[in-house]
C-alpha cells in the first residue's frame, strides 16, 4: 500500500497569465468587461492600485490594427519561405539544446519582404491553455453563423447574452476578476456554481486571467449555438440543462469535438497540427466525452497568426476583435516578461502542463515536472517603431521552470529582428 501511496502523478493545466489582463483598457462601453472599468479608472488615477500598467500595455480599442489586411489574398505558405539569413540567426539561439525546443518565427515588419525561420516546427506538443484560442475561434464562428450579416448583433449577443457557471466552471485554482461597479470595489475569486456573467466577461475570463472553467463554459455556449441555432439568444438556463441531460454523450462529442476544430480545418490547420480532444474542466465529463486528445505545433499556432493578421479568421471584423481579447493590459510574465518588450504592444497566450512522477524521490513541482513539461507561447509584438512580428515558442523540458528560458529567448529573438 505504501508503495501505491508514494507514487502519484500530477497532472496540472494551467496558463502563464495567471495575473496577467487582457482587452484594451478602454474597451468597458465597447465590450460591458466590468473589469476594464477598473482599469480605465486605475489608468486615470481615480483609483489606487498596485498596477503597474507597461507602455506597450496602453493602446486604446481603436488603435489596434490587423497588420496583414493588404496581403489578405495570400496564402499561408507565401508566409512560410526560410530567409537564409534570419534561419541562422535563429538557429544560433538553439546550438547546444536538445529538440525540446520548438519555435516558428515571422518578422512582418516590412509586410513586401517578409522574413520567417522555424526549428522543429512541426512538432507536438500538449497545447495547454494556448488550446483556449481555438475556443475563441469557435465562439466568434459560431456568432458568424448566427448573425452572418450583422457584426453589431454578434457583440451585442456578446454584450447582453448572460449565463451561468453550473458544474462546467468548477474546479479551477485561477480567480476571476469581480468589479462593482458601484463600490467600485473589485475582488479576486475562484468561480462558484452560481456565477453568472455575460459571454464577453466568461471570454475575458478565459483568457485574461485563462481561467480553465470559464473556458470550458464559451466551448458549451459555442456548442448551444450550433445546436440551437437561431433559437440560442432567447435559450432558456432550463432548456440548455434539459439538452445536455438528454442527448446521447456520443452526439454531444461529436458536436463539441466538431465546434472547437472545424474552423481550424477551415483555416488549413491540419489535425496534427493543432486540435482540442477535451474540455478544460472536470464538471463537463458527465455530458461530453475526450475525443482525439489535444495537440499543438509552432506551425499550426502560426498559420493561425497569420491568417488573424490577415482577417481571414472568420472574418475581418471577428480578427479583429479576436487580436483585441488577445491584447495584454497588465503586469507581464513568462516570454512577455522580457525587458525588451515593455514598449511594445503584445498580444499573446501561453500555456503549460506538468506531469510529475515522485515515485523515484526525484524532484519535481508546478512547472517542473520529470514527466511532461510543457510550456507554450504565442506572440504578435508590435514595436512603435514598426517594428513587428509574430512568435510561436514551445517548450518540453523536463525538471526545470522553462519561465526564464522564455524570457531570455524574447529578449533574442528581439535583438535578431531589431538589426
Amino acid at each position: 500500500m505504501r508503495k501505491y501511496i508514494n507514487y502519484f502523478v500530477l497532472l496540472l493545466i494551467c496558463s502563464a497569465f495567471t495575473t496577467a489582463s487582457y482587452y484594451p483598457i478602454d474597451g468597458y462601453l465597447h465590450t460591458g468587461i466590468k473589469r476594464l472599468k477598473y482599469l480605465e479608472l486605475v489608468k486615470s488615477g481615480e483609483l489606487k492600485s498596485t498596477t503597474v500598467i507597461p507602455p506597450g500595455a496602453q493602446k486604446s480599442y481603436m488603435d489596434i490594427e490587423l497588420n496583414l489586411l493588404s496581403k489578405k489574398e495570400d496564402s499561408v505558405g507565401a508566409f512560410l519561405k526560410v530567409d537564409e539569413q534570419f534561419q541562422k540567426d535563429i538557429n544560433s539561439l538553439f546550438r547546444g539544446l536538445d529538440k525540446s525546443y520548438s519555435i516558428a518565427v515571422l518578422d512582418i515588419s516590412d509586410i513586401d519582404s517578409v522574413r520567417f525561420a522555424k526549428r522543429n516546427e512541426t512538432a507536438g506538443y500538449q497545447p495547454g491553455s494556448v488550446g483556449k484560442l481555438a475556443v475563441m475561434v469557435a465562439l466568434f464562428d459560431q456568432l458568424e453563423k448566427l448573425y452572418p450579416d450583422s457584426f453589431e448583433k454578434r457583440l451585442e449577443l456578446l454584450r447582453s447574452k448572460s449565463v451561468k457557471s453550473g458544474v462546467w466552471g468548477l474546479t479551477d485554482a485561477h480567480t476571476v476578476p469581480i468589479f462593482n461597479l458601484e463600490t467600485n470595489k473589485l475582488l479576486k475569486r475562484q468561480v462558484i456554481a452560481s456565477d453568472v456573467f455575460t459571454l464577453f466577461e466568461w471570454a475575458d475570463h478565459m483568457l485574461s486571467v485563462s481561467n480553465n472553467g470559464a473556458a470550458s463554459i464559451v466551448w458549451r455556449e459555442a456548442l448551444l449555438m450550433a445546436a440551437f441555432g437561431e433559437s440560442y439568444p432567447t435559450l432558456t438556463q432550463e432548456q440548455a440543462d434539459t439538452y445536455f441531460t438528454t442527448t446521447p454523450k456520443k452526439e454531444l462529442t461529436d458536436l463539441a469535438n466538431d465546434v472547437v476544430n472545424l474552423p481550424l480545418r477551415e483555416l488549413g490547420i491540419t489535425t496534427d497540427e493543432w486540435r482540442l480532444g477535451s474540455f478544460f474542466t472536470s464538471g463537463p465529463n458527465r455530458y461530453v466525452g475526450d475525443k482525439g486528445g489535444s495537440i499543438g505545433s509552432p506551425v499550426g499556432l502560426m498559420k493561425f497568426l497569420i491568417k488573424l493578421e490577415q482577417g481571414n479568421v472568420v472574418d475581418e471584423a471577428s480578427s479583429l476583435e479576436m487580436k483585441r481579447l488577445m491584447y495584454m493590459t497588465d503586469r507581464r510574465i513568462r516570454y512577455a516578461q522580457s525587458p525588451a518588450l515593455k514598449p511594445a504592444a503584445v498580444y499573446f497566450k501561453s500555456g503549460s502542463l506538468y506531469k510529475c512522477d515522485r515515485s523515484t524521490g526525484e524532484a519535481c513541482g508546478k512547472y517542473m515536472g520529470n514527466v511532461t513539461n510543457y510550456m507554450n507561447s504565442v506572440a504578435i509584438i508590435e514595436h512603435p517603431d514598426n517594428c513587428k512580428y509574430m512568435v510561436v515558442l514551445m517548450t518540453n523540458v523536463l525538471r526545470k521552470n522553462s519561465a526564464t528560458d522564455h524570457m531570455t529567448l524574447a529578449s533574442s529573438v528581439d535583438k535578431i529582428i531589431k538589426r
